[in-house]
């Protein structure tokens, strides 16, 4: 650890990615000697398929957090934006909106979501964290209202507003991790957001695992049949204790990294649980699960943990050290 610590930050990140994808290689090697085996059965075949899916989606994210960060604040603000503009485009997609919408939708695509990452490069913290939950909340409406259509209005407008603050507000705190300079831990907010990523799909692979072993009665049947609050409960504490375990990479000890762990993963697994609530109410099984409309099958539903996990993270971690 002393040796760790004596090298530059940069060599530290660097060893960070280092580690990050020589983990991902292992499990790529893993997947492709269990793929030579023979398959019997329809439902392992998917299971397999799923598996390659989530394994490349993993590749992705890893090279694109490598690239936010050797491209600056300017590449990883970039980078973000545009996985919030592809996330709020498969949930447009799927919610019903009127033509009286268009002016809100043109609002929020092309006006909110790219001054909200310009504050966030400009690391405009404060304007950071209310333009979205303020200024766009008042405007949304009001350009909704100028189109003259009150059928359904306010499902309507309640509908593109809760994708803003998902798919923009949530996901844009990411990238502010990284731009986030703490007394004497300057230039390490990859390690932060690191740290975010892996407490959070901690909570939801426990979270997932526990809901199967236990068969537990779910606590929310209607809308997800594996949810129990034993099985949260679990990956919770298993997202405190990787937490704890990852203490080092953070400005703070390991009690308070568990604790941070722990927020930051229950936060996740419940956000999780509310996207499920509105593909149920959707009608559909998947984000994005019409690539022909969309673009980017599914990757509201790889990234709504992170959506709701970082948001809470951030402010807290500010919070904390003033």
């Amino acid at each position: 650890m002393t040796a760790l610590q004596s090298l530059a930050v940069s060599q530290q990140v660097a060893l960070l990615f280092v580690g990050l994808f020589g983990l991902l290689s292992l499990l790529s090697a893993v997947v492709v000697v269990k793929g030579l085996r023979t398959l019997e059965g329809e439902q392992q075949r998917q299971t397999q398929q799923r598996l390659h899916r989530d394994l490349g989606a993993l590749w992705t994210g890893a090279l694109v957090f490598w690239v936010a960060w050797v491209s600056g604040p300017v590449g990883a603000t970039l980078a973000f934006a545009v996985f919030s503009f592809l996330a709020l485009r498969e949930f447009i997609t799927l919610v019903h909106t009127r033509r009286g919408d268009h002016r809100s939708l043109l609002l929020a695509f092309f006006i909110a979501l790219p001054v909200q990452y310009l504050l966030v490069g400009m690391r405009a913290f404060d304007l950071f964290a209310v333009f979205v939950p303020v200024y766009v909340f008042l405007a949304l409406p009001v350009a909704s209202a100028l189109a003259g259509d009150p059928e359904r209005f306010l499902e309507r407008s309640a509908k593109i507003q809760w994708g803003i603050m998902v798919c923009v507000y949530g996901l844009s705190h990411a990238p502010a991790l990284l731009l986030l300079e703490l007394p004497r831990y300057e230039q390490r907010g990859a390690f932060l957001l690191f740290f975010l990523v892996m407490v959070t799909a901690t909570a939801q692979i426990v979270q997932e695992l526990a809901s199967r072993w236990l068969r537990r009665r779910s606590a929310v049947r209607q809308i997800d049949r594996r949810f129990s609050y034993r099985a949260w409960a679990l990956g919770v504490v298993m997202s405190a204790a990787v937490g704890a375990a990852l203490f080092w990479i953070t400005p703070v000890d390991p009690w308070r990294a568990a604790a941070m762990a722990a927020v930051a993963g229950g936060c996740g697994t419940l956000g999780d649980l509310v996207m499920r609530a509105l593909k149920k109410d959707a009608g559909v099984r998947y984000w994005g699960n019409r690539s022909s409309v969309t673009g980017a099958v599914g990757l509201l539903d790889r990234v709504a943990p992170l959506c709701f996990a970082a948001p809470v993270f951030f402010h807290s971690v500010r919070w904390y050290f003033g």
